[in-house]
Parts: structure tokens; sequence; C-alpha cells
């Protein structure tokens, strides 16, 4: 289904992102959540989807998966936005995963703390204050798809509330004080968000 559905003159586009074409059919993400609405939530079906290796029937998986039966082990394959962020081991592997040397598993472990930030409400602010350190930490990388992750993942917490944008603003001040490119880059890019007027006042009416 995916092949008939998939656009090859995509490919190119895709891997101006960094995606691997080379198991890519070109399907669109809106095409993919399109698709995915007329499936019920089934994990055997997101296994099977998940082992073809096809980047596309991948993206799938982790829209139909049940996210009570995702495993520990399942996660370290990637998939963070539409799955992981809502297991109840999101933040331990966001840290965990933090360490990680590969660019884009790096990059894996902020994007789980930005899309638990804003899709997880039954987590408090204390358990996203703690992940403030771990990105004081990381935000000397100067590799593009990490710096600018580290820079998502605090921009999200500081925006959940009033308390965590106060200490997201003092954690990025603390990393802009490093001597370092990409600490001065995410500092800035974070700083600019969280104390804009559309941040403040959205905080302020809560």
């Amino acid at each position: 289904m995916l092949e008939d559905m998939g656009d090859p003159s995509r490919l190119e586009g895709m891997a101006r992102y960094g995606i691997r074409t080379d198991h890519a059919v070109g399907v669109t993400v809106t095409e993919l959540r399109h698709l995915a609405r007329g499936l019920r939530p089934d994990h055997e079906l997101a296994a099977a989807l998940w082992a073809s290796g096809i980047h596309e029937a991948r993206i799938l998986a982790s829209l139909v998966d049940e996210p009570a039966r995702v495993s520990q082990a399942q996660m370290d394959d990637g998939v963070c936005g539409n799955l992981f962020d809502r297991t109840p081991f999101a933040l331990d592997k966001a840290v965990e995963w933090s360490t990680r040397e590969p660019e884009l598993e790096k990059r894996a472990a902020f994007a789980l703390m930005a899309c638990a930030a804003v899709h997880r409400r039954d987590l408090t602010d204390a358990a996203f204050g703690s992940l403030l350190p771990v990105i004081r930490e990381q935000a000397s990388d100067d590799r593009n798809y990490v710096k600018k992750a580290v820079s998502w993942a605090l921009r999200q917490i500081g925006k959940r509330s009033a308390e965590l944008n106060a200490r997201a603003i003092r954690t990025a001040e603390q990393i802009e004080r490093t001597d370092a490119r990409s600490a001065r880059w995410i500092a800035r890019d974070a700083l600019r968000e969280l104390r804009s007027d559309a941040v403040q006042t959205r905080l302020k009416a809560r």
C-alpha cells in the first residue's frame, strides 16, 4: 500500500532533511496521519510495520502502536513525538540517550524531552525541572541536529508553567555564559521565545 502511495520525486527533498532514502518510498507525514486515522491501535501491526525497515512504515508504526505495550528495548529504535513521549519511562530514556555519541541518537533525547513537555500533562513540573541540568550539560555540542533539539527541549519545558519558565530562563542564562558557540546560540534562541510577550502573556493568564 505504501509503495502505491509513494512519490519517488519526493525523495530528494527528504534527503535534504537527513532522511535516509534508500528505504523510503516518498509518502508524506500528512498522508500517513490520514491513513492512521482509519486504523485502530494495534501493537502487532506496528511491530510488523517497524520490522519492514521502510521509513514511512516506521512512522506509521508510531501512529498506530499502543503506548502501554511499548517496551524499553523498543524505544532504543527512536520514534519520539508520536509514541515514545507517551510511555511511562519517556523521561528516563531521554536522560539515558542524552549522553550518546551518535548525532541523531543524542538529538532523539532532546526531541523526546520537547515532545513530552507538550503532551504529558500528567507529569509534574518537578519531573521536567530535573531535565534542565541535563540540558545545560549538553549545550556545548555544536552539531546542528543536537543543538536545535537542545533549544527545542529548553523552550518547550519553559512554556509549561510560570515556574518552569523562570527556571528555563535561568538555565538559558547559565548556558549563555558557557564558552561554546553552540551554547550561546541555544541560549539566545531559547531566551528569545521564553521572554517573548506571547509566552509571558499566556503563562500569566493561567
